[in-house]
């Protein structure tokens, strides 16, 4: 087995819903990891806590209490530490039955480490390209000079006619027409494909150790969500980046990823190789993981123009996180052994195959 590039365990964010008077658990006890030159697909319904994950992996969650708990272990060839580590010195936690129930947080003093330690991995070491790349990207600059900005910062070429080049070399690979002509281009003058892929090129010219993806084709057009994806398959060949990729489309995961993780209300709920997590059928699968493979428009259900399958009930409210599993409510497949269980007690994520974890009662009668 390979060393994982990154490891996450007990990751927990949450935010205070001053109308609710209580605190929304956004990432609440997430693991997983990614192995060297490894895709890794993380899915499920908008709310899940995929994109807060990311962002906490990247340390931009500035609303407090924001990370609270947990570790965030990288090591590439150049760089290895906890990116949290030593933060827990700046939280107080109040535990009621062993649930988190009050935070105090010294903010400032949590934001000021954290920003040194992640000056030195945050672009360099692990870059992100975010769900929205007109409006991550600054609007009063030229697309061509935010590009040169972070060669310059986070490469050894520091001067400024290599670093155009070099942006302009980027933006040739990622298949803008005319790159030396779109190199001028503020992100208002691109098209939202053109745009996604200037993220990629100015994400991916400091030749990071880590991508993270969120949503890399949200909001395009079917045939540009094609060009994108066949565009991320061409990069994984030629470079052979570690990425986390981030996606409700789970056509897109099933196409670039390697291993996925599905999330659900605020953890990760199975984990395992591609092949066998998203092959049809509900055997040895979570219960959601099938429920979400199910509602996938097929071919057949289009020709014999039979009704999309839905998932029944509403997503989680992650304010208000039952005692049991996190999905009992929806879950169509509990039985009477294990329903007591299921509404009570919260299963761990455990092996139920080769390199496969679930967190469900099912496999552990």
């Amino acid at each position: 087995m390979k060393a994982p590039i990154l490891k996450i365990e007990d990751l927990r964010t949450y935010f205070y819903s001053k109308s609710k008077q209580a605190f929304i658990r956004s990432v609440d006890g997430v693991s997983l990891k990614i192995t060297k030159g490894e895709t890794l697909g993380v899915v499920g319904e908008s709310g899940s806590g995929k994109s807060i994950t990311a962002l906490s992996i990247m340390g931009l969650v500035t609303a407090g209490p924001g990370i609270i708990t947990g570790k965030i272990g990288f090591k590439s060839d150049r760089v290895q530490k906890n990116i949290l580590q030593d933060l827990d010195d700046y939280v107080t936690l109040t535990k009621e039955r062993g649930r988190i129930m009050g935070v105090q947080k010294d903010e400032e003093g949590w934001q000021e480490v954290s920003e040194r330690r992640m000056s030195k991995v945050r672009g360099k070491e692990i870059s992100m390209i975010f769900q929205n790349p007109r409006q991550s990207m600054n609007p009063f600059m030229t697309v061509g000079r935010q590009i040169t900005e972070a060669i310059q910062l986070h490469t050894p070429i520091k001067g400024e006619a290599a670093a155009k080049e070099r942006a302009i070399e980027w933006l040739d690979r990622v298949k803008i027409d005319s790159p030396r002509l779109r190199f001028d281009n503020h992100p208002y003058g691109l098209s939202g494909g053109m745009c996604q892929r200037a993220m990629i090129a100015m994400a991916l010219s400091c030749e990071p150790s880590l991508l993270i993806a969120d949503e890399p084709t949200t909001g395009l057009d079917a045939t540009i969500q094609s060009k994108i994806a066949d565009l991320l398959v061409e990069l994984k060949a030629e470079l052979g980046i570690t990425t986390m990729l981030i996606s409700h489309d789970i056509s897109i995961i099933s196409r670039l990823s390697d291993a996925v993780a599905v999330m659900y209300g605020g953890t990760v709920v199975e984990t395992g190789p591609a092949r066998d997590l998203l092959a049809k059928g509900e055997d040895r699968k979570h219960p959601y993981t099938s429920a979400l493979l199910t509602s996938i428009p097929s071919a057949e259900n289009i020709k014999g123009k039979g009704h999309l399958q839905a998932i029944e009930g509403d997503v989680l409210d992650t304010v208000n996180i039952p005692a049991g599993c996190r999905f009992y409510g929806r879950c169509n497949r509990v039985t009477d052994k294990i329903r007591e269980r299921c509404e009570r007690q919260e299963p761990d994520l455990r092996e139920i195959g080769p390199g496969h974890k679930a967190r469900c009662w099912l496999y552990f009668e």
